[in-house]
């Protein structure tokens, strides 16, 4: 995935947003590629020159114009109309609990913060100078709209079920022992036994090279490494979101930027915005990069609420969003694309828990085991209480962090659901574990780190930042 663990290192200012990709300081050892990379694709040389300059460039953090290099448009409703607001008479939740939520995006580098209940908005705040049409970069909240993408592919009938083999349409694929069994579903739920997302080791690192390339598609769909029999490990990594843009494409003959527009953004009434491509009309990175206003992401998160139906109109099959909310048993935390409540763990990471990486904050259960999130780089989050019909969405560059304060993800959902004085419905509370949970993504309770861990942990913060979309 490429996550946020809540640290965001360095800081910018003057309302600049930028892309948090760029290989680590490479020492010599970290140059070496590593013993997994399966061979050396290459293209022309203008190319590989390209890819080069853009690598050299990613190693100085820059504005999302110079690191999306190239961009397509995604065209979003005609005549937009801005989600009806509830008048002061009409709220549900206490001014004093907006306020201190507000209060709370605010001070962890937000720059869009709404709460939206029983289909009327009760609090939309803009930081800075971003407006309610200025768009955020979307980090993994583009995976989320992959998730969307293969719905509505269902629902027109370009795909035929999530267990049919992506080898039905990427016919390289047919014939590879391992590739071959990746299913549509596993390019959602992190199960396609792709390498997983981890900081890159040099411009010849595969992971630099999807990310960067100008034929990054082409790259992963014949190179990418597959280390595990695909749906019987979790793995976070960008590959597998950027693989529904080709499955997409393929699928539908039609561009995965226009199809989005078309049958996403246009369906549920939201304004346009643009994708990343790898070169002028090439292949979008549908994993990681769009630009689109942040009530684009309310709007997906609403039509879940209604079981993916807008305005009477059914978007999504029916049944798809029971399945979007369904973890795996190889993650009891993720289903496709989408994070779920769980069973209540102090700390909850992206990557698989062996490897290592850093996890995010959750100070203590949610109130409502119903929640489920969208969560991108920079906790930017997009919570949803089907019980409660509330929506909470935070935006923004990552949260300041230092030695007593880190991004807390159960403030946010808590501190609304606990504000809530009309129309309060019941919610069962998220569940506590009393013995240890099986589960391999389960983490074992936290224990006190000592100063060198801390800063271990900070160090594999920021790499993990800096290869993130």
């Amino acid at each position: 995935m490429e996550r946020d663990w809540g640290t965001g290192a360095v800081r910018r200012g003057l309302g600049t947003t930028v892309l948090m990709f760029c290989a680590v300081a490479c020492s010599a050892q970290a140059q070496t590629a590593l013993p997994y990379f399966p061979g050396r694709l290459m293209f022309s040389a203008e190319e590989e020159a390209l890819y080069m300059q853009r690598y050299e460039k990613a190693q100085v953090r820059r504005t999302s114009d110079e690191i999306y290099f190239d961009q397509e448009a995604m065209i979003g409703a005609d005549g937009w109309i801005p989600l009806p607001a509830a008048a002061p008479g009409q709220r549900t939740i206490s001014e004093q609990a907006l306020n201190d939520a507000q209060g709370y995006a605010e001070i962890n580098n937000s720059n869009a913060f709404i709460v939206w209940r029983n289909g009327k908005i009760e609090r939309e705040t803009y930081f800075g100078d971003h407006t309610r049409t200025a768009p955020i970069i979307s980090h993994s909240l583009a995976k989320q709209v992959t998730a969307f993408a293969i719905g509505r592919a269902l629902m027109l009938g370009d795909i035929a079920a999530l267990d049919q083999p992506v080898a039905e349409f990427v016919s390289a694929w047919k014939g590879d022992p391992l590739r071959e069994k990746i299913l549509v579903r596993h390019l959602l739920d992190m199960r396609a036994g792709f390498l997983p997302q981890l900081p890159p080791q040099g411009p010849e690192d595969v992971i630099s090279r999807t990310f960067l390339h100008p034929r990054h598609d082409e790259i992963i769909v014949a190179e990418y490494p597959v280390i595990d029999e695909p749906g019987t490990r979790y793995e976070y990594n960008n590959a597998a979101g950027d693989m529904v843009a080709v499955l997409i494409e393929r699928a539908t003959g039609r561009r995965y930027a226009e199809f989005v527009g078309t049958e996403i953004w246009q369906k549920v009434g939201a304004m346009g915005g643009t994708v990343w491509v790898n070169r002028p009309g090439g292949m979008a990175h549908s994993g990681c990069c769009m630009l689109a206003p942040a009530e684009n992401f309310l709007r997906l998160a609403i039509a879940m609420l209604q079981d993916g139906v807008w305005e009477g109109e059914r978007i999504l099959p029916d049944g798809y969003v029971k399945e979007m909310i369904t973890p795996t048993p190889e993650n009891p935390y993720f289903g496709l694309s989408i994070w779920v409540a769980g069973q209540y763990t102090e700390r909850r990471g992206f990557a698989n828990p062996d490897r290592g990486m850093p996890q995010i904050l959750h100070s203590e259960p949610y109130l409502a085991a119903d929640l489920y999130l969208f969560d991108g780089n920079a906790n930017q989050v997009v919570y949803v209480v089907p019980s409660q019909d509330l929506v909470i969405l935070r935006t923004g560059l990552p949260p300041l962090r230092d030695g007593n304060t880190e991004w807390d993800n159960s403030y946010l959902p808590n501190a609304i659901i606990r504000g809530i004085i009309r129309d309060q419905r019941p919610s069962a509370p998220q569940r506590e574990a009393l013995t240890v949970v099986s589960s391999p993504l389960s983490p074992a309770p936290p224990q006190q780190k000592t100063g060198r861990e801390q800063r271990r942990e900070e160090q594999a913060r920021d790499e993990h930042d800096q290869t993130a979309g």
